[in-house]
């Protein structure tokens, strides 16, 4: 039997559940290799190693931000919007449809509740570009307008 590319399989799945863009699922599995690394790397200058290179749900929802806001900036929130996730489980969602169709893995103790309220977009990807001092740059506006 033939094996299917990434692609074709996030196809299948889109025909089934369109709800997420094609792009949602390549991003996620991106954000997959960079969280496995990231892993890796905290473990060897810790001089540790895990048993296996499995990821749990949280440990990829911070990889995700992470990835996201080092790819994508200020725009990470809309683009993430753009491709139909709106909330931590809609990547959980996405992760149970490549393990049902075989392209990710699971542990007995993995569940999609795991991807359940770990943050809210907003806290993550808009919040680390607000004001650090938001009244400061009221009043400045405020200046700016009262001068003019």
């Amino acid at each position: 039997m033939e094996q299917l590319s990434f692609g074709d399989v996030v196809d299948l799945i889109r025909k089934d559940d369109p709800r997420y863009a094609k792009r949602a699922y390549f991003f996620l599995r991106e954000a997959l290799d960079y969280t496995v690394k990231k892993i890796r790397k905290a473990e060897r200058e810790a001089g540790r190693r895990r048993a296996s290179s499995h990821v749990t749900g949280q440990e990829l929802l911070e990889g995700i931000r992470d990835y996201a806001l080092r790819q994508y900036g200020p725009m990470a929130y809309l683009l993430l919007r753009e491709w139909g996730i709106n909330r931590c489980m809609d990547f959980g969602e996405m992760v149970y449809q490549l393990i049902d169709y075989g392209v990710f893995s699971k542990t007995e103790s993995d569940r999609k509740e795991d991807f359940a309220d770990i943050y809210t977009f907003e806290d993550a990807f808009l919040k680390p570009f607000e004001p650090k001092n938001k009244s400061r740059v009221a009043e400045l506006l405020r200046e700016t307008v009262e001068s003019n």
